[in-house]
Order: structure tokens, then sequence, then C-alpha cells
């Protein structure tokens, strides 16, 4: 009896002298992505002509819309940046794989005199568009002509 006390006593104190490491700390997000100055952890539109179509890439979804075409929706992953090029990938709700690969050389659309920091191939279903590509808000603050480049913030 005395040698089975011992041998409970032994266990209970080895038991409490091996206390549980902490589990390590999450992984810091890294910087956000950025390809030819584009920061693509913000909102970025890929658009292209013949035929007209738009992807705009929310931060959340990767929404493709064209003429006569219905929209698709699909939830953003984040980009995968391998050198000059960053690729998204999913599936819409209608069961389309939708993939855009975003290339750091300058693009013209050939319908205006805009030149985008992106080039852009997006591939929907069986479909395969080519484009240019830039952040939403250069696009928006950008005329017909020249750079599309995002206008910088005046200091308050």
């Amino acid at each position: 009896m005395r040698l089975t006390a011992l041998a409970v006593s032994a266990l209970v104190l080895s038991a409490c002298s091996q206390a549980e490491e902490p589990a390590p700390p999450p992984p810091a997000p890294g910087p956000a992505p950025v390809l030819a100055g584009v920061d693509l952890s913000k909102p970025v539109r890929a658009l292209g002509t013949e035929p007209f179509w738009a992807v705009e890439l929310t931060g959340t979804e990767m929404v493709y819309s064209g003429l006569d075409r219905p929209e698709q929706r699909a939830p953003q992953p984040r980009a995968v940046v391998q050198g000059t090029t960053a690729t998204f990938e999913g599936v819409t709700g209608a069961g389309a794989s939708l993939s855009i690969l975003l290339a750091a050389t300058e693009c013209s659309d050939g319908m205006s005199d805009r030149t985008y920091p992106l080039s852009a191939i997006v591939k929907i279903g069986d479909e395969t568009l080519t484009g240019c590509a830039a952040s939403s808000a250069a696009i928006m603050s950008t005329g017909e002509s020249g750079p599309v480049v995002e206008k910088a913030q005046p200091a308050v």
C-alpha cells in the first residue's frame, strides 16, 4: 500500500511540474501586397474592351460584370504575389471559376489615351479576357488621358 501511495504521489508531482507551454502568438500580418505602386489590399478595378467587361476587387469580393453579361461574385482571397505578378482565384456563386492575373506592365485600354500601371488577364468559366487595371481610386480620379495614378492627398 505504501508503494502505491508513493507512486500516486510521484505521478501527481510530475503532472504538476509539467507546465503547459503557451501557444505561439498568431503570425503578424505581413505588409500589404503592392504591385507597380498599386496597393492590392485596397479596391482595384480591372477592365477591358471588345467586349466591355470589368472586375472589381473590393477587398472582400471579386465582382465580374460585362455588357450583356450577368454580374457574378466570388469571395476575394488574399493576393498571391510572385515577382511582378499577382493572382486571385475563386469560384462565383453561379459555380464559374474566376481567375485574375495582374502583371506590373504598363497597359493601354485601346479606347482612351490612359495608361494603366497593370495589365490584367481574367478567366471566367471558359472565357479569357485581357485588359488593364489600377486602383479604383486612381481610375475614378483620372481624366481620359495620361497615367492612371492616385492623386496625392493634400496635407491637413
